[in-house]
């Protein structure tokens, strides 16, 4: 990891701490992930602030609070299966795999998936990536002990709820013009859903699905 990031990374650390942030695992994560290595090279000098940033396409890289929140709602252990809807820069899939969870990463623009695929793969980080729709989900690799989506859906996508593990926990931002992160737990066929905080992500689109001629699966790491 490049020296001249540490000092804005324990900031970084420092902030997410203050904001109550103390599951140990994911702060090491955030430690270990250089998230300079996934924005583009003009954002690296606010790669490590407390905000999201652009990465391209019109979509952006969540604020490290959002990505640590999530993490820790989602309760990810070594070992997890794990479904990310909203690669992105890869950065959070990186964080997964950093906790030792086995990740599946659907993203539906071609070209931000092969450069987390990149990204990931030179700082050797494994994960399995796809390019589709991420509200169906990836059925075949289910069911998952976590799923995190990194885009609002208008509703909670029934693929998702019911690709999750008993027990298992979805982290989804919902609403349109106002949004709200919840986590929903599955019990059996009931989902017990929890309002976390508000929210502002950019929108799940919806209506490709992972199987279509031109979707992508592959290996990163």
């Amino acid at each position: 990891m490049t020296d001249r990031f540490k000092r804005d990374r324990r900031r970084m650390l420092d902030r997410l701490r203050t904001e109550g942030i103390e599951d140990l695992a994911v702060l090491h994560a955030f430690d270990v992930v250089p998230r300079h290595a996934f924005v583009p090279d003009e954002m690296h000098h606010h790669a490590y602030d407390m905000e999201p940033l652009p990465i391209g396409h019109g979509q952006t890289i969540s604020s490290p609070l959002i990505h640590a929140l999530s993490l820790v709602l989602a309760g990810v252990q070594e070992g997890d299966r794990v479904l990310e809807v909203g690669t992105g820069s890869g950065f959070q899939t990186a964080l997964l795999a950093s906790l030792g969870a086995r990740t599946w990463s659907i993203e539906r623009i071609e070209e931000l998936s092969r450069r987390a695929g990149e990204a990931l793969a030179r700082l050797g980080f494994e994960a399995e990536l796809a390019v589709g729709d991420g509200s169906l989900g990836w059925p075949e690799h289910g069911p998952y002990d976590a799923i995190i989506v990194g885009a609002a859906a208008a509703q909670v996508p029934g693929a998702l709820l019911a690709q999750l593990a008993e027990a298992g926990r979805l982290i989804v931002p919902v609403g349109e013009s106002r949004q709200a992160l919840y986590r929903i737990t599955r019990h059996g066929d009931e989902f017990r859903r929890q309002r976390i905080t508000g929210a502002r992500f950019v929108p799940l689109i919806e209506g490709r699905s992972t199987t279509d001629d031109d979707s992508t699966g592959r290996s990163a790491g």
